[in-house]
């Protein structure tokens, strides 16, 4: 048996923090919980990022509903990615049971059940706020990346944003930035590499096939206006508790590549919004992203890299991220080794390849003398996972054991008539409800289009009026200028001529006529 007494020792020396922090579980050691060994997690890290991972079944979502619930208690606001579907359950009060009677009775906290202000989003057509961003607030860089263009493809992503702002033509949705593609093949080709250079037609071809895919996945819902403002996620409700945002996106697991648009633009946002923040007491937001590995598995390299870039850099805006999956190996180790924040429920072992992940994951936690954490993974029961966190001072927490506590919202979801309520409550939803179709490039261009179709037009029938005058005149002049008009002119002027000269009485040269006898 373990040291109980050193073991305690290591608990305490590790996870009491002289800044705000709050309760998440107790530690166990040997299978039991210790009182006095309270799991605490301080707020000041945690804009250092974090996973939770563990495989079906065994309380990940519970527990991040558990960090949502505590640092909405601390006024932080949060935002959760809800792809299951089972998070809307937090704005509701739970209901005591045994189970979490005899839980709280082992880990020595206090259980009281409670709702939280929650703000119901959504990237499609669901009741929530919606949720939009133009393509100008992606740039060239974010849109390239998203749609996994090569050099050349992105150098003209960049003119067509160049040109877009020169003519002053906004690019606010996909319909915007496809007309602006088919004009510059087209149309418009000639003029515009004047001034901007060569365009390849092959290349606008494959851009514009891959704006499509991201059309396929619904993304014509998610670009336009209004734009969503990220000032809109920090916000405190009426009775100082942080709002929890909970964007429901139940529909996007078969459209991973809008899921990581949307993430990548809102991170992208946040890091271009807000300022420099230095070490906080507390953050400013915190992000759960659940089935994060749908963020990560058809993300290109480019896309990887930049991901990797804003984990590192939005720290210091004061954002925390953490990621909700199955396996550690789920997130790229680029990303991984970012997150202060482990949380590791059980892992299953049923094939030598599993054994395998198994292993590798047992390496990403500190030694420890008192687990045989390999062996401890496959052991953990539902509620409980291996811990580790940074401290205030930025050290690794000691791995622990933990029997997480159980959150004091209801562990399940709202109901259509509860969605209902909140959403007819909701001033956000009012405020992004309609559609905005102001005028830009595709409006532009299409009236550009239109004008010069119709003076075209114009200087056809002119041509057309000129050349059937042109032609009537010919005819006239082929008609007079033949050798039969010539004589019927010749005779028609010699039979005037003799008549005006009878008129006048003057006689012609011929010679005076016999009489004939007659008179």
């Amino acid at each position: 048996m373990a040291d109980q007494n050193a073991f305690l020792q290591l608990v305490k020396d590790g996870y009491t923090f002289k800044g705000e922090s709050f309760l998440i579980g107790g530690a166990m050691l040997d299978g039991n919980v210790l009182p006095e060994g309270a799991i605490r997690l301080p707020l000041k890290t945690m804009n250092r990022h974090g996973l939770i991972a563990g495989a079906t079944g065994t309380g990940k979502t519970k527990t991040l509903q558990v960090l949502a619930e505590g640092l909405s208690d601390a006024s932080v606001p949060v935002l959760l990615m809800d792809i299951k579907g089972d998070l809307s359950g937090i704005a509701e009060p739970g209901t005591e049971n045994d189970k979490i009677k005899d839980r709280m009775g082992k880990i020595g906290g206090t259980w009281t059940a409670s709702g939280f202000p929650v703000e119901l989003m959504t990237l499609s057509n669901e009741k929530g706020v919606r949720l939009r961003a133009t393509v100008s607030e992606f740039g060239p860089i974010l849109l390239s990346k998203i749609l996994d263009l090569n050099d050349t493809q992105q150098g003209l992503v960049a003119m067509i944003f160049k040109y877009c702002d020169d003519n002053k033509m906004p690019l606010l949705d996909l319909k915007d930035f496809t007309k602006v593609l088919q004009y510059i093949s087209n149309e418009g080709k000639a003029d515009i590499e004047k001034d901007y250079g060569k365009i390849a037609t092959t290349s606008t071809g494959t851009i514009l096939r891959k704006v499509i895919e991201l059309q396929q996945q619904g993304a014509d819902v998610f670009f336009g206006e209004p734009s969503f403002e990220v000032d809109d996620l920090m916000r405190i409700s009426d009775d100082g508790r942080g709002m929890i945002s909970v964007l429901r996106v139940t529909d996007m697991q078969n459209r991973p590549k809008l899921f990581s648009t949307f993430m990548l633009q809102m991170l992208a946002e946040l890091y271009a919004t807000l300022p420099e923040a230095g070490d906080l007491d507390k953050p400013k937001l915190v992000m759960f992203i659940d089935e994060a590995h749908l963020v990560f598995q058809e993300a290109t390299e480019a896309l990887l890299q930049q991901i990797e870039t804003v984990i590192k850099l939005i720290r210091s805006k004061g954002v925390g991220i953490f990621f909700c999956t199955q396996n550690p190996q789920d997130v790229p180790a680029s990303v991984l080794s970012q997150l202060g924040l482990k949380v590791q429920h059980a892992l299953r072992a049923f094939t030598a390849a599993d054994r395998k992940t198994i292993k590798q994951a047992a390496q990403n936690y500190p030694e420890t003398t008192f687990y045989k954490t390999e062996d401890l993974l496959t052991q953990l029961g539902i509620g409980e996972a291996l811990i580790t966190m940074l401290n205030e001072k930025g050290i690794p927490t000691p791995l622990v054991h933990t029997m997480l506590v159980s959150p004091r919202s209801r562990m399940d979801v709202l109901s259509d008539s509860e969605i209902d309520g909140f959403v007819a409550k909701s001033k956000l939803v009012k405020k992004y409800a309609e559609t905005e179709d102001a005028e830009s490039a595709y409006e532009i261009l299409t009236a550009k289009l239109e004008d010069a179709a119709k003076k075209a037009e114009a200087e056809d029938e002119e041509k057309a009026a000129k050349k059937s005058t042109k032609e009537e005149k010919s005819t006239i002049e082929k008609v007079l200028d033949s050798g039969a008009s010539k004589q019927f002119m010749r005779t028609v002027a010699g039979g005037l001529g003799r008549a005006l000269l009878g008129v006048l009485g003057v006689g012609g040269r011929s010679s005076k006529k016999k009489s004939s006898g007659w008179f």
